[in-house]
């Protein structure tokens, strides 16, 4: 009697969704629709006769049998995988996508990126925009750079550096109104809002105890666009030295006082679920960006 064996187009499909951790990303990794891939695992689970998959409708994750599985069903395929064809085509090029705020983006990612690739051309980077403190999905992307407090359930956290926020002002705009001798002085001037960068903080470490969030005025909630408005003379805000240096070496602000909040409540994690390290393109990168921003 011949030896029924799992469809291979099967095992692909359910080796991607335990890799991605969602149907969706190991759909598109295969070039198929979600639909497809969801048939690919019902078929695999009909032959093996087990679920493979827990399934809600936010998430999946391996069921215990599909943890051993998944062992068996990787061996198999590194074997088929790795046997030497010398007129094989090459292999489709390694990637990560990663997704980061435009301001970490723009002065912080862009700038040390090159070093990376010197390192691994091999690797495609794909970068994806993200609003901090809103987008907090890790369905589209291997790995995230977040602002924030750092709390984030299931996923693997790490701090990447502190960095102290202090409080700036254009020459223009402090022309406009009575000098700041004193952090009490604050009362004569415009503070622009953002949820990124709270002023109640700084307030308490200037010693403003009794003094509220501000409320109204100007909001901004992107570091950068944060900036430009300080520079352009709308109020005071806070900010931090890696995105506000050049300005300052311009003289298009200036510091106020010599008060800095040494660990303010948000600050740059590098977020990602424990799985894709099994990726070797997605752990040197990770292991790069862990590298290049403790020292910072």
């Amino acid at each position: 009697m011949a030896t029924r064996l799992p469809p291979v187009h099967a095992l692909s499909a359910f080796e991607a969704a335990a890799r991605h951790n969602s149907f969706a990303l190991a759909a598109e990794e295969l070039c198929i629709t979600p639909s497809a891939l969801s048939h690919r695992i019902r078929l695999l689970e009909d032959f093996v006769g087990e679920r493979l998959f827990h399934r809600d409708s936010r998430s999946i994750s391996l069921s215990e049998f599909g943890r051993r599985y998944l062992d068996v069903v990787r061996s198999a395929l590194r074997t088929l995988t790795e046997f030497p064809m010398p007129h094989r085509y090459p292999a489709a090029q390694p990637r990560v996508k990663i997704m980061l705020p435009p301001t970490f983006a723009r002065h912080l990612f862009i700038p040390y990126l090159a070093s990376f690739a010197g390192r691994h051309p091999e690797i495609a980077v794909e970068m994806y925009l993200s609003v901090p403190l809103y987008d907090l999905s890790l369905s589209e992307s291997d790995v995230e750079i977040r602002f924030g407090a750092g709390n984030y359930p299931n996923l693997v956290t790490t701090k990447l550096f502190e960095e102290p926020a202090f409080a700036v002002a254009s020459p223009a705009y402090l022309a406009t109104i009575p000098p700041l001798k004193t952090p009490a002085d604050l009362q004569h001037a415009t503070l622009l809002r953002s949820a990124l960068e709270p002023w109640q903080p700084w307030f308490d470490e200037a010693g403003l105890h009794d003094w509220p969030e501000p409320s109204t005025g100007l909001r901004v909630d992107d570091l950068g666009l944060l900036l430009e408005a300080i520079c352009h003379g709308y109020g005071i805000g806070l900010t931090r030295q890696h995105f506000a240096q050049d300005m300052l070496d311009q003289g298009k602000i200036v510091e106020l006082f010599d008060i800095r909040l040494r660990t303010p409540p948000h600050a740059y994690y590098i977020v990602y679920e424990k799985q894709v390290r099994d990726r070797p393109e997605v752990d040197a990168f990770i292991t790069w960006l862990e590298s290049v921003f403790k020292h910072l």
